[in-house]
C-alpha cells in the first residue's frame, strides 16, 4: 500500500506468483509516487476494483520495483496491465476515463 493507493502492492519478488498461471484475472497498475496521472487516476481504479470483485486488483510501484517493469516492456506510466492465468490479455496505457477503464477490463470477465 502506498500513500497513492489503497491497492495492495505486488513487488519484484512476488510478481511471478501473484499474477501467474492459476491465479485468475489479475489487474496490476504500474505507478510512481511522483506521477501526476497516476494521482489522478488511483480513486478510479480503487472504485473499479470495488465495481469488479472478480478481477483481483495490484498496484506496483515502478521505482522500487523497476524489474518486472523492465520484462514486460512497460515503459510508460501509468500502465494498467490485466493478466489472465499469466498471460496478459489488456494493456490501457496512459490515463483513461473511468468508462474506458472498466470497459476494457470488463469485456474478459465474459458475462459482466
Amino acid at each position: 500500500m502506498s500513500a497513492t493507493t489503497t491497492l495492495a502492492g505486488v513487488t519484484d519478488a512476488d510478481f511471478a506468483s501473484a499474477t501467474g498461471p492459476g491465479s485468475g484475472l489479475v489487474a496490476v497498475d504500474f505507478w510512481a509516487q511522483w506521477c501526476g496521472p497516476c494521482r489522478m487516476m488511483a480513486p478510479m481504479i480503487e472504485a473499479t476494483a470495488r465495481e469488479l470483485p472478480t478481477i483481483r486488483f495490484l498496484a506496483m510501484d515502478t521505482d522500487a520495483n523497476p524489474a518486472t517493469m523492465v520484462k514486460l516492456g512497460v515503459r510508460s506510466i501509468p500502465t494498467t496491465l490485466l493478466f489472465k492465468d499469466g498471460e496478459v490479455v489488456e494493456q490501457i496505457i496512459g490515463a483513461a476515463s473511468a468508462k474506458v477503464y472498466r470497459e476494457r477490463l470488463v469485456k474478459h470477465l465474459g458475462g459482466e
